[in-house]
């Protein structure tokens, strides 16, 4: 039998990224941030909020998280923006790629919506 989990299963991760992720960050940099930290050194924009929507079918198979999108954020350093990262307070929750494109001090930048998808594995 293959490996298989419950929609709950993925729901409850989701669930985890929703209710810890209170810090949003643009990240610059070859490499996606280790920690909290990393992820603010390497951000240019200021923490922002991240909103979520509800849990839903992923968009092939699975389930996803979908981040809202967030206009006219203040772009705060110069650099190439490669990683968005969630952190909590405390800890670096969720890290992903984007498509990178340079932002220059001064200017703002949208993050457009986004989702963090969990695949199922068929039984």
């Amino acid at each position: 039998m293959a490996k298989w989990q419950n929609d709950l299963v993925l729901d409850a991760a989701l669930d985890y990224i929703s209710t810890n992720a209170t810090e949003m960050y643009v990240c610059s940099g070859a490499g996606a941030p280790i920690d909290r930290a990393a992820a603010i050194t390497a951000s240019l924009i200021a923490a922002v909020t991240p909103t979520f929507q509800a849990n839903a079918d992923g968009d092939v198979s699975g389930r996803k998280l979908t981040v809202d999108a967030k206009a006219d954020q203040a772009i705060t350093a110069t650099g190439d923006a490669t990683h968005i990262a969630l952190c909590s307070g405390t800890t670096l929750v969720y890290v992903t790629t984007c498509t990178t494109q340079s932002l220059s001090n001064g200017g703002t930048v949208t993050v457009p919506l986004w989702d963090v998808e969990f695949a199922d594995v068929t039984p």
